[in-house]
């Protein structure tokens, strides 16, 4: 069964983001700007994470080009970034901005803004569409910047929490690439 999840969350994922996404309304009546963004982060990242994972086309990908061919990517390790590594990070840090400074929100913006730059840099060093590029641009760009902005005018802006969002999001990325170099 555990094998049956990790080869289709993110078939679960997208449905999961279009029913709280049409939620949203309901659910964020009473939060503030900032966090209703944050909030929205989640599900804007699961539809971007069926893009890049349908049929498995990310892992396929990633191993092709910077796994140079080499299963450097399994499909565990794809479940444990995407699930826990992003839903569950989204989740800690809306629960963290709503529970006691906005400015943990910094977090989940900075996790979608890194995971945009990603991608256009890969892009551009590999000269073509990667795996995710779409809603990168479409959809992480804005709403991450929205976000940001959010939190900003929310009075979340300390410097430490734009540290403290920004070093995670990098270690999370980073943490992917120590993996693969590992498998190599």
């Amino acid at each position: 069964m555990l094998n049956r999840l990790i080869a289709n969350w993110v078939y679960g994922g997208v449905l999961a983001g279009l029913l709280l996404l049409l939620l949203t309304p309901l659910l964020t009546a009473s939060w503030s700007e900032a966090l209703t963004a944050t909030f929205l982060l989640l599900p804007v990242y699961m539809l971007h994470q069926y893009e890049e994972h349908d049929n498995d086309r990310f892992r396929l990908f990633f191993n092709a080009t910077l796994g140079k061919g080499k299963d450097v990517l399994s499909p565990t390790a794809v479940f444990i970034t995407n699930v826990p590594g992003v839903w569950g990070v989204i989740g800690l840090s809306l629960y963290l901005a709503a529970g006691g400074n906005v400015g943990w929100a910094l977090i989940a913006v900075y996790l979608v803004l890194v995971n945009a730059f990603v991608h256009i840099v890969h892009a551009f060093v590999f000269r073509g569409y990667n795996p995710g590029l779409g809603t990168a641009l479409v959809l992480f760009t804005p709403f991450g910047a929205y976000a940001l902005r959010q939190v900003q005018i929310a009075g979340g802006g300390a410097p430490a929490f734009h540290a403290i969002g920004l070093v995670i999001a990098i270690a999370i990325h980073a943490a992917i690439l120590l993996h693969v170099r590992r498998q190599l």
